[in-house]
């Protein structure tokens, strides 16, 4: 399927990116990416996104797995791009939902009714068991949520970034595969300098994710990097001036 990737199988563990869109939004919506992570008979989902994807991404999930057997469900931020179909997801599965702990009070207004089942991540992170491996909970603070997450997986070696990498309106979207990171560079700079909050949090991110062998991150809108564009971004997003250092543009009447 066109919207469809399988990132990595090794036949234990697979990897699935899904690429839904709001039809009836597609003009004003960004291209958005969730993932599935897979491995023996247990599931991870990733950013699943709104409610309008809800019924099309759980028949795309039952090719591959019983969405009964989702243990985790991971929203990165709270944005309803992310996290607007949560009470469907709730409804459908018993998976436990994973969100930064600022978050949990308001997840009732998404719908979300059995608040018992939200892990609730720390400032710092964590780490959890997942099959033969583990998966890692980055900490992505202000970037550009207040609490917001990045997650790897250490069995694929992809970091699933968030709003981290996203691109808009890039021609290598097309392909889902930033194949030359310097043309690709200029639709990362406006959205990442307006909505990424300082340099600050910028590099101590890349410095989180400097500690993990990473061949692909993975946004959640537009393309994917993988080997030599990984470290391409991570240099290029370590140094990028963002909302603090532009704070008198913002402001200028």
């Amino acid at each position: 399927m066109d919207n469809e990737n399988v990132l990595f199988d090794d036949g234990t563990h697979k990897c699935v990116m899904f690429s839904l869109e709001d039809e009836a939004q597609e003009e004003n919506s960004l291209s958005v990416n969730q993932f599935l992570l897979v491995q023996h008979e247990s599931a991870i989902l990733i950013d699943p996104g709104s409610s309008s994807i809800f019924s099309e991404l759980y028949d795309a999930i039952e090719r591959h797995i019983d969405p009964q057997k989702i243990k985790y469900i991971f929203f990165s931020h709270q944005d309803p791009d992310v996290a607007g179909g949560i009470a469907e997801w709730s409804v459908a599965t018993s998976a436990q939902l994973v969100v930064s702990g600022l978050w949990t009070r308001f997840m009732g207004h998404f719908g979300l009714v059995d608040t018992a089942r939200i892990v609730a991540l720390p400032d710092h992170g964590g780490r959890i068991r997942f099959g033969d491996d583990f998966i890692q909970f980055l900490p992505a603070h202000f970037l550009h949520s207040p609490g917001n997450f990045s997650l790897y997986d250490s069995r694929s070696k992809i970091l699933f970034s968030g709003d981290i990498g996203a691109a808009v309106l890039s021609p290598q979207n097309l392909n889902k595969r930033v194949d030359d990171f310097e043309s690709h560079r200029p639709y990362l700079e406006s959205f990442h300098r307006r909505y990424m909050a300082s340099n600050l949090f910028c590099r101590a991110w890349v410095r989180e994710a400097r500690r993990y062998d990473i061949d692909t991150i993975a946004p959640q809108h537009g393309s994917l990097f993988h080997r030599e564009n990984v470290a391409a971004f991570l240099a290029w997003f370590e140094e990028l001036e963002c909302a603090t250092e532009h704070i008198d543009e913002i402001y200028l009447a």
